[in-house]
């Protein structure tokens, strides 16, 4: 799959470049830029990120388990105390939250390995479509077509003030 990549100076045309793209039917695009910019916030759709589900995930688990691991060792060694239930829930409500908190932080760091993918391919490597003039002072469009389309987006970036255009990947 080809990727394309456009090399810009101002955050507007790289706006209007990807909102004709994405009119055009192109939904893999990727925006680098050395610092945010609300003119490419608001052209980019963003996804709520798939992390948050593995903290909840984990903070579940971890509630659940607080609760029966201590609901389990009092039931499995039942002492009296003060004639109250072997098995009374709010005593155990802090280690149920303990145990929440802990469990979910670490399926949080799990999550942002496997969603997220880290560490990124080899140590050290970059995406290929990235240049470090992004994180200076230029503003790079990159965009995943099929081979039909390569002609069509090339002209679309060069019409939309790209200062340079090139061919990442074939």
């Amino acid at each position: 799959m080809p990727t394309i990549r456009g090399i810009y100076d101002f955050p507007g045309p790289v706006a209007e470049a990807a909102t004709k793209l994405k009119n055009r039917g192109f939904s893999d695009l990727e925006i680098y830029s050395p610092c945010a910019f609300p003119e490419l916030d608001s052209v980019l759709d963003e996804k709520p990120s798939g992390v948050r589900v593995w903290t909840l995930i984990g903070g579940l688990i971890g509630v659940v388990t607080g609760y029966s691991v201590a609901i389990w060792m009092a039931l499995d060694w039942p002492i009296m105390v003060g004639g109250k239930p072997f098995a009374s829930i709010p005593p155990y409500t802090i280690i149920g939250f303990e145990l929440t908190i802990l469990f979910g932080g670490i399926a949080t760091l799990l999550g942002l390995l496997v969603v997220g993918g880290l560490p990124y391919g080899k140590f050290g490597e970059m995406d290929k479509a990235y240049s470090p003039r992004f994180s200076a002072d230029e503003i790079g469009l990159v965009v995943s077509c099929s081979e039909r389309d390569v002609a069509e987006v090339d002209a679309l970036l060069r019409a939309t003030a790209a200062k340079e255009v090139d061919l990442v990947e074939a």
